[in-house]
């Protein structure tokens, strides 16, 4: 038998810590997965993947105009088991489904069908790696994922990101940069999904720990390590699903890119990244009767939240975590004010966001410790909360009588990108 349990108990050891209960709860994931895949395909020669989430800490909708992010890769992750197939077929079961994923890789032009389907993503992300040259092939594989949907974890560039990588450790020998698996996945989203998405949630998940990207040259973005324990302050980070859908909100998403171009394009700009405050200020009754006001605030979000991140990557790496909460709650205020992205304007009678960050602002009022904000691209969906370990509890009580029972999740920073299992295999834990 090829698969070794030994081994890969081993290397999950390494991945997610050596804390008995979270390493048994770990290998049971993978070890349902193990089964499953044996049932339907009988090969043991296996190969074990897993891709993060991501949580986004700071430059709210700027990687888009070209701006800064702070961002990190989190503890919940999507897992696969796969091995080669010997064909061009792609054939992907994710729990949860009966009916698999399928892609023939000698098909690799885009689909109209395939639009906002994970089919999409697996097409574009081979077509993009066979332009560029790398090796692309068949692989069956069983899925399973903790990154929640709609969460603001990026469950798309999780799954994204787990493709590229097994494309990447199957077919390429581990030689494709994190980077470009990233890159290839922003552009099978892009291109294939139909998703004008930036790269900040690819970049998170292929790279792993806390990180700074600058996107003034998108792609060769800058991307810088930020060494900071979030475990040493005593806080911890609280994600907070608030329900409401997703559906129909891609208008409102892509307004907000627009409107910021828009308003560089009045100054013969692409992007904000190149325009300043002043500019802003000394033509905004101009701008005003030609784009409106809400461009001209979304434009002026950019400019401070992008400064703004300059300054968190600052106190992280001095150690001033007073510092870093006191801009988060700048962030927050910036979003919900100027670039409004706290709930959709077609659907102003369900503001969950606005609600649990009205209540989280009060709690935190309260024992004068804390900060919080949206998370993620919003309209819907999750806010971010730091809190003081010792009153994580009682937030989570009062926070869950309003929502429901599950849906405040605490994070962990994983220092790990997407990673392929095996090669731990023979590493000492």
């Amino acid at each position: 038998m090829i698969f070794n349990e030994s081994k890969l108990k081993n290397a999950l050891r390494i991945l997610y810590g050596e804390e008995p209960g979270l390493l048994n709860y770990q290998f049971e994931r993978y070890k349902i997965l193990i089964d499953r895949f044996l049932a339907k395909f009988g090969d043991d020669d296996l190969h074990f993947f897993s891709s993060p989430g991501r949580t986004e800490l700071g430059g709210n909708h700027t990687d888009h105009n070209h701006g800064r992010v702070l961002a990190a890769s989190v503890n919940l992750d999507t897992i696969s088991v796969c091995n080669y197939n010997n064909s061009n077929d792609v054939t992907i079961y994710s729990e949860g489904y009966d009916t698999p994923l399928f892609v023939n890789l000698n098909e690799l032009k885009k689909k109209r069908e395939d639009e906002g389907t994970t089919n999409a993503l697996i097409r574009g992300i081979a077509f993009r790696f066979a332009e560029l040259g790398y090796g692309i092939g068949g692989f069956n594989a069983f899925v399973s994922s903790e990154v929640l949907r709609g969460s603001g974890l990026s469950s798309s560039a999780s799954i994204e990101v787990l493709i590229g990588t097994i494309f990447n450790s199957l077919y390429n020998w581990n030689k494709i940069s994190s980077m470009q698996i990233a890159l290839t996945g922003q552009y099978a989203e892009n291109n294939y999904f139909g998703k004008p998405c930036g790269l900040m949630d690819q970049m998170a998940s292929a790279i792993g720990g806390i990180i700074s990207i600058d996107f003034e040259n998108p792609q060769t973005p800058k991307v810088e390590t930020v060494d900071f324990d979030f475990e040493s302050t005593g806080y911890k980070i609280i994600l907070v699903d608030t329900g409401g859908s997703h559906t129909d909100l891609t208008d409102d998403y892509a307004s907000i890119p627009n409107e910021m171009k828009s308003v560089a394009k009045f100054f013969n700009k692409e992007f904000c990244r190149d325009i300043s405050m002043n500019d802003l200020l000394s033509n905004c009754k101009k701008l005003r009767t030609e784009l409106g006001d809400r461009a001209i605030l979304r434009a002026m979000h950019f400019i401070e939240e992008n400064e703004k991140v300059v300054h968190q990557v600052s106190a992280l790496r001095n150690n001033d975590f007073s510092k870093y909460l006191e801009l988060v709650n700048q962030s927050g205020n910036s979003s919900f004010k100027w670039l409004q992205n706290i709930y959709s304007p077609k659907e102003v009678y369900e503001q969950g966001v606005s609600l649990a960050l009205a209540i989280t602002e009060r709690y935190i009022e309260e024992i004068k410790e804390g900060a919080c904000r949206v998370h993620g691209g919003g309209f819907a969906g999750t806010i971010q909360v730091y809190l003081p370990a010792k009153l994580v509890e009682g937030y989570i009580k009062l926070i869950e009588s309003v929502f429901v029972k599950g849906s405040a999740n605490i994070l962990s920073i994983r220092s790990e990108g997407a990673i392929y299992i095996n090669s731990y295999f023979n590493t000492k834990s």
